[in-house]
């Protein structure tokens, strides 16, 4: 849980920054080294990681989130919500509706990179540059 909160404290120090660019020249120091094992861990759970994925898509609510992947509405706004504490997605509100969202490219393309990895793995394909 410690990872989570620096994670979190490390995303909610950010959200005020300009957006940045696509490759980020730093060294793997501890700080960025914890909130990449906080991702990750958000990334290792089956149902965190299909929602992500349907997120790639565009923006949804928790009934089409619910509908999409097949998990209990209870299950649903849980990961959500760790999502959310996590900097991973963001929220607006649409009347009474939450609609939930990637937050950024970065995590956008690392959900389709670690699909795609698992692709290959799954059908045998070879690996590729």
């Amino acid at each position: 849980m410690r990872v989570v909160r620096a994670m979190a404290e490390h995303v909610a120090s950010r959200q005020s920054e300009p957006e940045a660019s696509l490759k980020h020249p730093v060294s793997p120091d501890p700080s960025r080294l914890d909130a990449a094992t906080g991702i990750f861990q958000m990334l290792a759970d089956p149902t965190r990681l299909h929602l992500l994925w349907l997120l790639t898509h565009g923006e949804a609510d928790v009934t089409a989130l619910v509908d999409a992947c097949g998990a209990s509405r209870t299950a649903v706004s849980q990961h959500l919500a760790k999502l959310r504490f996590t900097g991973l997605v963001d929220t607006r509100r649409e009347g009474r509706r939450v609609i939930y969202r990637l937050r950024g490219g970065h995590v956008t393309r690392l959900v389709e990179e670690g699909l795609n990895h698992a692709d290959h793995i799954v059908t045998g394909e070879p690996p590729h540059h």
